[in-house]
Formats: structure tokens, C-alpha cells, sequence
């Protein structure tokens, strides 16, 4: 875990109500399979963490939304959009910028209140306008430099529910959701 200023991460988490995301190497390891179909095609398919899928519900439960913006075009992803009750599913967008600010004036949210999680150069145009930039262990250095915070986990392996967790402190909501498991906080 990498964050520079500790209170000045806590006060950008407090304000997120919208957390977007790149998907390969940020929801996944970026190592996509390609499966034989019956027909002779080609299918895609990746993997996804359990972890970062349970984070996705909690976020659903207390209003915070989420989206993701794809460059590629999968049925794994939008199985997965569905799956975790994403408000904004975007695939086959390289250039992201425009999809961010449709994203932006639906929601009618500020930057302010929007996170992004990214792994790579195109996703470095949105972590500089976001209230809160998230860069995955696995991003490349130029993002990492970027970035308000870095996960201690890659992408694929539960960075969301890393940051989904700072979030839910940040917002005073960590200790329900424990409670809700009959834990202790």
C-alpha cells in the first residue's frame, strides 16, 4: 500500500461516490484465453477475483456506484458488469476521455467525487482529472507517479476490494459492514 499523505487520501475517499475502472490488468491479471468454440471461433475469456466481487456488492449496497471503461470488447466483461451491478459498462473505448465525461454529466457528479483504477498509459488522461486516482501494484511506473494512491495488490488478485476497504473507512462504513459478519471492528 502507497499513499504519500495518509489524511489527504482519507478526505478524497470520504467524497467518492462513483468509482470507475479499467478492467484487464486492473479487474483481471491482463492475461486474456482464448477458448476454442464449438464452431471453430475463437471465445475470450478471463478471470476475475472473488474478493473484488464481494467489494462490488457492498459498494452496490451503500450507494456507491461503479463503472468501467474497456478498451476491448469481451462477454467475460459485460458478465461481469452485470454480475456486480455496474452502473456504467463501457467496452471498446481506447479513448477514454469522452466516455468519462457522458459518465460524468449522466451521474451529475463533480471530479471530486469520482475514483478511477488504472493500470496503463490510457488510463493516466482520467486518474488527472478524478477527485481520487488509484494506480494497481501491477501499473506502469509513469501511472504509479500519478496516482493518489497504489494498491499493495495487482490488479486481478483484489485491488478493488483493497481500495473499496479505504473507501468504506474513509466513509465511516468499514464497522458496519464488519458488524454485519459478526465481527469486532
Amino acid at each position: 500500500m502507497n499513499q504519500s499523505n495518509p489524511a489527504d487520501l482519507t478526505a478524497r475517499a470520504a467524497r467518492i461516490k462513483l468509482i470507475l475502472m479499467d478492467v484487464d490488468g486492473v479487474l483481471t491479471d491482463g492475461i486474456i484465453y482464448h477458448l476454442p468454440g464449438r464452431d471453430g471461433s475463437l471465445f475470450e475469456t478471463k478471470g476475475f477475483d472473488s474478493q473484488d466481487g464481494i467489494a462490488l456488492q457492498w459498494l452496490h449496497r451503500r450507494g456507491i456506484q461503479t463503472g468501467l471503461i474497456s478498451g476491448r470488447v469481451s462477454e467475460a466483461t459485460e458478465m461481469r458488469g452485470k454480475q456486480g451491478k455496474f452502473a456504467y459498462v463501457y467496452q471498446g473505448f481506447m479513448e477514454k476521455l469522452p466516455i468519462y465525461e457522458s459518465i460524468k454529466a449522466q451521474s451529475g457528479l463533480a471530479d471530486d467525487q469520482i475514483a478511477f483504477l488504472g493500470d496503463d498509459l490510457t488510463d493516466a488522461i482520467l486518474m488527472k482529472r478524478v477527485g481520487c486516482a488509484v494506480a494497481v501494484a501491477n501499473a506502469r511506473p509513469e501511472v504509479k507517479k500519478i496516482a493518489h494512491y497504489v494498491t499493495a495488490v495487482a490488479g486481478g488478485k483484489g485491488a478493488l476490494r483493497e481500495f473499496a476497504e479505504v473507501v468504506f473507512r474513509a466513509q465511516g462504513l468499514w464497522e458496519d459492514i464488519l458488524r454485519e459478519y459478526e465481527l469486532e471492528p
